[in-house]
């Protein structure tokens, strides 16, 4: 299980690298993108990891037996946290008039950079 300290550090490495990949991946990089794209990958973490932490959800840390993509259901759950936030922070903000399909797009790079963050770095 996570400590608070472990869930604050980790989420902010993925709103680092979440705000940074949709950055680079919407045209125009708007610092109001950029900025959703981050919250939303600090806000997806934190909050599945808290949620663990409180229900007791060790079983959610074993990792899959694959070397090279050691994935656990925690791992997924913060990109699936993370894809909810981004597409509702996206889409309901600094996106709102895009097509559907490029906050989509935004929203699954900010979930697949939280998602790598919370396999390889914690």
């Amino acid at each position: 299980m996570l400590n608070l300290g472990q869930i604050v550090l980790g989420a902010l490495m993925s709103a680092v690298a979440g705000g940074a990949l949709v950055a680079l991946t919407v045209r125009g990089r708007r610092y109001a993108t950029w900025g959703a794209g981050a919250v939303a990958a600090f806000v997806g973490p934190f909050a599945w990891n808290l949620i663990l932490a409180s229900a007791g959800g060790a079983g959610f840390f074993v990792d899959a037996p694959i070397p090279f993509f050691p994935v656990s259901w925690q791992d997924t759950g913060s990109g699936v946290f993370t894809l909810a936030a981004a597409g509702l922070m996206l889409g309901l903000g600094p996106m709102a008039r895009e097509p559907g399909r490029r906050v989509a797009v935004a929203a699954a790079v900010a979930a697949a950079a939280a998602l790598l963050v919370d396999i390889f770095l914690y």
